[in-house]
């Protein structure tokens, strides 16, 4: 575990954040959140900017005594996590179980992710004129199409309590807040068994409750 308290700069919506708060969570490491309203474009803004090439949530900041390092990408910084804290882990030991695993993360990290974020919704509505009825059409048609293939997936594996097996991996930091986005977007998740089994089993950890995004410091009423 890491004696050095580190900062994570993150946005209470951001899935992507979402993702990370769990897996500090889950390997119980301390940090100091320190929020960056993307809604008021203060990515773009001073004095994260500065510090941020990619302007983008979350960034993990070292403290300079461990260096000073910052990571960006949710994804990647996840995989950070779990190589300087390997317990407990949020990869399988196997190299079949870590690729199935990533591959989870992926549908909704690469291909559900990427389509629906803020920047890409505001770009809807600005951009190309979509009201906002057919702006929820389009999030919701990628959401479902994207989980149903990740209900595929889970189809071709041994049945467990979470996405993969009975420990939270990394697939479950990444499912976690793109259910909790669908929901809040009223997306149709019938017939999605065992991703909403692992869904709902997840939300009962104290890992996934402290990381909700009510619970953070600059989450709005």
């Amino acid at each position: 575990m890491l004696a050095a308290m580190m900062k994570l700069h993150n946005y209470f919506r951001s899935s992507a954040s979402f993702r990370v708060r769990i897996a500090l969570n889950i390997k119980g490491l301390a940090y100091d959140y320190v929020p960056v309203h993307i809604a008021r474009g203060e990515h773009h803004q001073p004095p994260f900017s500065a510090i941020a090439p990619e302007q983008l949530v979350p960034l993990l900041e070292e403290d300079e005594s461990s260096g000073g390092e910052r990571i960006s990408q949710s994804m990647a910084i996840i995989e950070y996590l779990d190589e300087i804290n390997p317990e407990p882990p949020l990869l399988p030991h196997d190299p079949v179980g870590r690729a199935r695993v990533r591959a989870l993360s992926q549908i909704i990290a690469c291909e559900i992710h990427p389509i629906n974020n803020l920047r890409v919704l505001k770009y809807l509505v600005k951009e190309l004129k979509l009201d906002e009825a057919a702006k929820n059409s389009w999030y919701r048609h990628w959401v479902r199409e994207g989980l149903e293939a990740f209900e595929r997936q889970l189809a071709e594996q041994p049945a467990g309590i979470y996405c993969y097996g009975n420990t939270l991996t990394m697939a479950d930091c990444c499912l976690v807040p793109q259910i909790f986005n669908a929901q809040r977007f009223d997306c149709d998740l019938s017939g999605l068994p065992r991703t909403m089994a692992a869904y709902e089993a997840a939300m009962q950890t104290d890992a996934v409750q402290r990381a909700q995004p009510a619970r953070c410091p600059d989450a709005e009423s």
